[in-house]
């Protein structure tokens, strides 16, 4: 999937996004705004990873979106 559809449907993506990564609090995915730079940087906050694992666990998330 391409991300531009989640960024322009972020509302809907929200809660899955949330479910995914449950230590992202509602204030997290709020700030994100469907953005993937910002989703990665809290991932890594909260999950304390790297930026690629980050951006790992987005694309195999996007793949089963």
């Amino acid at each position: 999937m391409n991300w531009d559809i989640v960024e322009g449907k972020w509302t809907e993506y929200k809660g899955k996004a949330q479910a995914q990564w449950g230590k992202l609090t509602e204030d997290d995915i709020d700030q994100i705004e469907g953005r993937r730079d910002e989703l990665a940087g809290k991932i890594q906050t909260r999950y304390g990873k790297s930026r690629d694992e980050a951006e790992r666990e987005i694309d195999n998330w996007l793949g089963n979106s």
